[in-house]
């Protein structure tokens, strides 16, 4: 299948704004002050793990997302 230059760049942006945003999300987690993400005693709390969960699922979706457009702008370039 081919994907088209706009579906292409789209997918790759996609997948860049996926890392980035979830950096942010995870470095936010990491030093939530209001009690969610650790406990009183330091410990990482049940919203930590499942929120943790989804930014590393969102960040294995984002990369196989963007390497997708990155390969489809790659054979777009081959063949023109």
């Amino acid at each position: 299948m081919k994907l088209s230059r706009p579906v292409s760049w789209f997918l790759l942006a996609f997948g860049v704004w996926s890392w980035f945003i979830w950096i942010t999300f995870v470095k936010n987690l990491w030093k939530d002050g209001s009690g969610l993400a650790f406990d009183d005693a330091g410990d990482p709390t049940g919203y930590f793990w499942v929120h943790l969960t989804l930014a590393v699922v969102s960040f294995v979706l984002g990369t196989v997302v963007g390497t997708i457009g990155f390969r489809g702008l790659r054979a777009l370039r081959r063949t023109s």
